[in-house]
């Protein structure tokens, strides 16, 4: 077999062969808030990176704002030197990126795996959910879906714009889920899929939804919890892009209109044990309600997660399919997990509380660890929606809230690690608190 930077290094060969054009490559990573950060590469530079020369970007980096900001957490930023700690690159993501002016590449990098992995790296969270897990047995298969909004790439006073129809321009502004809009917005939509597919990522169906401008991309089930979760974050990135290359702004923000429906990430997960047996179905689907049992248990206290901003708690209750309770059903898309119909091979839950602007590393260890909790603790779930419309139990939904309830739960801490907690829940409580430093136009209306 060969070694990591033997591989890595045929894997940058190849790529400079087949696209001799591109001089730089972006080395790219997943912040807290979910943004990327990294650094722009020349390629001749990166070989020797794949061939085992040093890969520093500073540890803090990893901690910014939603507005890009660094915030005092504990000693991090401002007290510790603001050091740099190693990363190391992906293998199979460096890709060309066709949607930039100039030729591009771009590559994951990544702590986990290194000499001394960031413990508050949101993909070092993951690989220690799933290593763990797969030292007991477990194996997780994941396919994400993504819903998004179209806009017009032009804003009305920092206000969005439905996006105008190709073929009458006029605008879009008809919510509704007609096959249709699939073809009057097939241009972008075909390039964002050829351009994901060249990124290496596995997606399938792509729907119009029913807000104006708002479609689902699914992605394929995959037994690599970190690839799947790799796919959400460069699809974003790709996504963006493209939309801004065909005159539209594409956007995963929760709920960008008050009058239609938010944007989710749904997750579905099975689990598997080493001989491809799916350990939800065994015992009479017994396994199944002690996993959503436990995924109903950790939900409360992992809400900075699946909802990790101010306008992500706006999406939750009030519009079609957002739950505004914790509970579960068989097929029922109101519920935050629903079990879909599907033979023993595949059952499954699917996980839909989760904005789409949330991190998708975080989101899927989250669910992961409430599955854990769930299958060690074995306790009966609630009933189901079926059984009774008004099943369910209450999570916050205020950011402040959100955070005391995630910050002292020990099997959050102990699932998550106590370091990501406390980092994860002061750099949410710090963000909430500077998005209300602003004094909105609103505010003079009431009560000037």
């Amino acid at each position: 077999m060969k070694s990591p930077s033997a591989t890595l290094l045929a894997e940058v060969r190849t790529f400079r062969q087949n696209h001799p054009d591109v001089r730089y490559v972006d080395l790219i990573a997943l912040d807290i808030a979910g943004h990327f950060y990294g650094k722009r590469y020349p390629v001749e530079m990166l070989e020797k990176v794949a061939a085992g020369g040093p890969l520093k970007l500073p540890q803090n980096a990893i901690l910014l704002g939603a507005q890009g900001g660094l915030f005092k957490i504990g000693d991090y930023c401002f007290n510790d030197g603001d050091p740099d700690a190693n990363r190391r690159l992906v293998p199979g993501t460096l890709k060309p990126v066709s949607w930039e002016s100039q030729p591009l590449g771009q590559m994951l990098i990544t702590s986990d795996g290194t000499e001394a992995p960031i413990e508050f790296e949101p993909r070092e969270v993951l690989a220690n959910v799933l290593e763990r897990l797969h030292l007991k047995g477990i194996h997780p298969v994941v396919a994400f879906e993504l819903e998004f909004y179209l806009f017009d790439k032009k804003l009305d006073n920092g206000l969005p714009q439905f996006p105008r129809d190709p073929l009458s321009d006029d605008a879009d502004d008809q919510p509704n889920l007609h096959i249709e809009r699939l073809s009057r917005f097939g241009d972008v939509l075909d390039d964002m899929a050829q351009t994901a597919k060249a990124q290496g990522i596995d997606i399938t169906v792509i729907t119009a939804e029913i807000g104006p401008g708002q479609f689902e991309i699914n992605f394929g089930h995959c037994d690599d919890g970190l690839r799947a979760a790799d796919w959400a974050a460069l699809f974003c990135r790709s996504t963006r892009g493209v939309a801004l290359k065909h005159g539209y702004r594409a956007s995963f923000m929760a709920k960008p209109y008050l009058q239609f429906p938010g944007s989710g990430m749904h997750v579905h997960v099975s689990l598997y044990d080493g001989a491809g047996n799916n350990l939800l179905a065994a015992h009479q689907q017994q396994p199944l309600r002690h996993a959503v049992a436990g995924c109903l248990a950790l939900l409360p206290h992992c809400m900075p997660i699946f909802a990790p901003n101010h306008n992500a708690l706006r999406r939750l209750g009030g519009t079609v399919n957002a739950a505004t309770r914790a509970s579960w059903g068989f097929e029922d898309r109101d519920a935050c997990v629903r079990i879909p119909e599907s033979d023993p091979r595949n059952l499954r839950i699917e996980h839909r509380l989760a904005s789409a602007d949330a991190n998708p590393y975080l989101v899927l260890a989250a669910i992961l660890a409430g599955l854990e909790h769930g299958l060690e603790a074995r306790q009966e779930p609630i009933a189901p929606l079926n059984e009774d419309r008004s099943s369910g139990t209450d999570f916050p939904v205020e950011m402040l809230d959100a955070v005391r309830a995630m910050h002292h739960q020990p099997v959050v801490r102990d699932k998550l690690g106590a370091e990501f907690v406390e980092v994860y829940c002061e750099n949410k409580r710090q963000d909430h608190l500077a998005f209300q430093e602003e004094i909105h136009a609103r505010e003079y209306r009431w009560f000037l």
